[in-house]
């Protein structure tokens, strides 16, 4: 075979540190449309990207030839460097060190897109913490109660 072709379907998410709630109503649709430029930048697809206050969620590939912590790491880097630039308010922002980051297949992407559609209405009813400990669980990844909470 003379392509090296893949298609690895994700769903990221990652949360402000502290769960601070950063992501005021007034730039959460420029932060979203930052986040899949930065996600496009990097050769991979970005299907959706929302969230509420304190976290984003993100559906994409994987870029053939990078690693997830890499692609983490950059978007990260990236859209923390442009929520500061944004305004003064946004001086002190920082994400979490941590993030999660879920295989899905394509039978399930519109599943996922339609979940982070209803974001503001899934939290109503549920923390950030909840959610990810959920999907922790979903997932059969062990963890340390103790590093939930970065």
């Amino acid at each position: 075979m003379a392509q090296s072709l893949s298609k690895i379907l994700l769903h990221l998410t990652f949360s402000t540190k502290k769960r601070e709630p950063w992501i005021i109503p007034e730039i959460r649709p420029a932060l979203h449309a930052y986040l899949a430029g930065a996600v496009r930048s990097l050769n991979a697809e970005a299907y959706r990207v929302g969230g509420v206050a304190d976290h984003v969620h993100l559906a994409c590939t994987l870029p053939r030839t990078m690693p997830v912590s890499k692609l983490l790491e950059e978007i990260k880097r990236s859209s923390s460097s442009w929520i500061k630039q944004q305004a003064p308010l946004y001086h002190g922002f920082a994400w979490q060190a941590g993030y999660g980051a879920f295989s899905l297949g394509q039978s399930q992407l519109d599943a996922l897109i339609s979940y982070i559609d209803r974001q503001e209405e899934h939290h109503r009813k549920r923390t950030f913490e909840e959610e990810y400990v959920e999907f922790l669980r979903r997932y059969g990844i062990d963890y340390d109660e103790r590093y939930v909470r970065d």
